[in-house]
């Protein structure tokens, strides 16, 4: 039976398969969790990388340093996703999904391969940016046209498919946690400055092979056919003249989830740099909050198809407003790899309960011929602002006001952002 499209011309399409649906999930899969896995690492390897690439001086300086490189690439992926995800709605989710994974490659080799300050001089915090910025230009591609083609596999089961989307991000988590915890626990701080922290960066290399996996034998969308993808306007020119609301929606009710994701990413630090916890279970309790969200995020979605999307989302995204300085409070009170591994855990929990059935809300937010465009460019404006210098404006926070709580507050002024978007999606647009 067709499936009708939430685009009105455009053809009807056949849902996919169980196997053709599992196929997708499993090249999506793999592809964002190795091209998210490169840059989650960067944050992890932060204080590492801030001495090897920036000019000697207080370590709090060149973490700061280390975490605006981080934050700067950010700045790049709303470009990166209006050309990829215009490519995609033009061309397919396929060739889209390909390029990214190029792209994020040559990045990844970059920093493999570029010397230290010692060795190259300024040349070398140069070459860094440089690798940054063509990372995120391929990763503001990446979530347009990956949730595109996982929630068009079947209309039916677009929560649980696009929940896939996140969780992926949560194996990227478990996976540079992972390599975090594992160096630190083998290798001597200077060991990890000299090179250990390089060797995530290597793995990351693997997303070769999964590009080719994917040009090879992975389906298109069942979305994409040669009318589809024929003359048409130009889906940038469509998303900024008919769009907007999309834009606005989607771009908000990603605030409260990609900031908490920085924020995940930012404990570890804090608990070695501020609370003085030991870096290997630091890491670890990063490493389980993985495990949390790679596992609970598509039960979520499963959930949100059956019982709605919203009456899990707004819940959750007021839970995390309201639990989140408590939440700080106590750990800063009782500072222990216990207290650490408990507060991300219950963090990570109340993340995938939010954002187990984001990306097909978004993606419901535009039509499909211009999809992986508003997609793109809404999650990557709302990432380059809210998400990418998280990090920074945290330890920016803690170092300003001398207060070790300030990041919650943070969180908590952000998820009425949230809230007040998913409000708007179930007014305006029916949403749920």
């Amino acid at each position: 039976m067709a499936v009708a499209s939430t685009d009105p011309t455009m053809p009807p399409t056949m849902p996919a398969t169980r196997g053709s649906a599992g196929r997708a999930i499993a090249a999506a899969t793999i592809g964002n969790a190795l091209e998210w896995f490169d840059l989650a690492v960067y944050a992890l390897m932060a204080a590492y990388i801030g001495q090897v690439f920036f000019p000697a001086g207080a370590p709090g300086v060149q973490l700061v340093q280390a975490y605006a490189v981080f934050g700067v690439t950010y700045l790049i992926r709303p470009l990166g996703g209006l050309v990829i995800g215009a490519y995609a709605d033009r061309h397919g989710r396929k060739k889209a999904l390909v390029l990214t994974i190029w792209l994020m490659a040559l990045g990844t080799l970059l920093i493999v391969v570029m010397p230290g300050y010692a060795t190259f001089g300024l040349l070398a915090p140069v070459g860094i940016v440089v690798a940054r910025l063509i990372q995120g230009f391929a990763a503001g591609g990446e979530f347009g046209a990956a949730t595109s083609f996982l929630v068009e596999q079947d209309e039916s089961r677009k929560g649980f498919l696009g929940s896939f989307q996140f969780a992926s991000q949560g194996l990227a988590t478990l996976l540079s946690s992972g390599f975090a915890a594992g160096l630190t626990a083998v290798l001597s701080k200077e060991e990890m400055a000299a090179w250990g922290w390089r060797v995530p960066f290597v793995f990351g290399l693997l997303v070769l092979p999964v590009g080719l996996y994917i040009r090879r034998y992975v389906l298109e969308s069942p979305a994409i056919t040669p009318e589809a993808t024929g003359e048409r306007p130009s889906p940038i020119r469509s998303v900024f003249r008919d769009h907007w609301g999309g834009l606005l929606i989607a771009g908000g009710a990603l605030v409260i989830s990609t900031a908490l994701n920085f924020i995940l990413q930012y404990m570890p630090t804090f608990g070695i740099e501020e609370l003085g916890l030991n870096d290997s279970l630091s890491f670890v309790a990063l490493l389980i909050t993985g495990v949390t969200l790679t596992v609970a995020t598509p039960f979520v979605g499963l959930l949100a198809d059956r019982f709605g999307r919203l009456k899990i989302m707004i819940p959750a995204a007021v839970l995390i407003g309201g639990g989140v300085v408590p939440l700080f409070l106590w750990l800063t009170a009782s500072p222990s790899f216990l207290t650490l591994t408990l507060c991300m855990a219950v963090l990570g929990l109340l993340k995938a309960a939010y954002f187990g059935a984001l990306p097909s809300v978004m993606a419901d937010a535009f039509p499909v011929r211009a999809r992986a465009t508003g997609l793109s460019f809404s999650y990557n404006a709302a990432v380059a602002v809210f998400g990418g210098f998280t990090p920074a404006i945290a330890a920016a926070l803690v170092s300003g006001t001398g207060s070790q709580v300030s990041p919650a507050y943070y969180l908590l002024a952000v998820s009425f952002l949230s809230v007040v978007a998913l409000a708007c999606a179930l007014r305006t647009r029916g949403i749920r």
